[in-house]
């Protein structure tokens, strides 16, 4: 099997359910990566032991793992296992999300066509696999303006050069990849979505244990992300009034939709 330039990173906080599922899904990819990188996120229960066997099992000369000492969060997770990479590339995969088999040869392909861009994405499915890609794959620019109305890329969809010094931002746990691709583009570095389903996710993006607590956390760190981009000189104090205008136009429509999801019959 051959193998491309990439180190895929894993963070983990307790997934003992469904690690193995994502595990299994990059020891699947057509193009192999050069490693895979488990960042155990200080779980305490023993998921540290449970990733030393995943390693064990599918082999500890492209396997790693990262125990930290303490809960951070994802972003530190994360970049912590970016700074363990050793790939001309990152990608990175939730725990308990999965991959088409053919995601890391598809998007590593783009990558290398396209030495120009900093971060890549692409689209997603919900709890299966598309089997069939409509090929060849097509792409679209995304620019800050794009992104300040709606976050175009998921974090199991994200693939970036190792060298770009911009990391997670670790002061915050929601929103977080948001603000991140945002950091990019206002940087001028070029970011482009792919139009295939290469991610699986297994859990709506928004409200799926029906709480709303967390939908109050992700607009909190959605309007704190607008604030940081106006602190930054991303645009003046009329946009930001009209981007918190229309956050909070989309959480009342989340609070619909979990509110529908919880009376919908099962």
């Amino acid at each position: 099997m051959s193998r491309v330039p990439v180190s895929v990173v894993v963070p983990c906080f307790r997934p003992a359910a469904t690690v193995e599922r994502a595990a299994a899904s990059v020891s699947a990819q057509s193009a192999k990566p050069l490693e895979l990188i488990l960042v155990d996120d200080g779980s305490g229960d023993g998921t540290a032991a449970l990733l030393q066997r995943l390693a064990e099992r599918l082999g500890r000369d492209w396997v790693k793992v990262i125990e930290l000492p303490a809960n951070r969060g994802p972003s530190a997770a994360r970049n912590a296992g970016w700074g363990a990479a050793t790939g001309e590339l990152v990608a990175f995969l939730d725990a308990d999300d999965a991959w088409h088999p053919r995601k890391l040869e598809l998007q590593y392909a783009f990558m290398r066509e396209h030495p120009g861009v900093a971060l890549s994405g692409h689209g997603y499915s919900m709890h299966e696999i598309r089997g069939e890609l409509a090929l060849p794959l097509r792409a679209t620019r995304i620019e800050l303006r794009h992104l300040l109305l709606r976050n175009r890329f998921v974090v199991p969809s994200i693939m970036v050069r190792r060298g770009l010094p911009l990391r997670f931002p670790e002061d915050r746990r929601h929103m977080e990849d948001h603000l991140f691709v945002c950091m990019l583009a206002q940087k001028g570095y070029r970011l482009e979505l792919l139009d295939a389903p290469l991610a699986v996710l297994y859990k709506p993006q928004f409200g799926a244990a029906g709480q709303s607590a967390d939908l109050i956390a992700m607009e909190r760190g959605e309007l704190s992300n607008y604030r940081a981009l106006h602190r930054q000189g991303a645009y003046g104090a009329p946009a930001l009034l009209a981007l918190y205008g229309w956050s909070l136009a989309k959480f009342l429509r989340r609070l619909a939709v979990v509110a529908w999801r919880r009376l919908a019959p099962r």
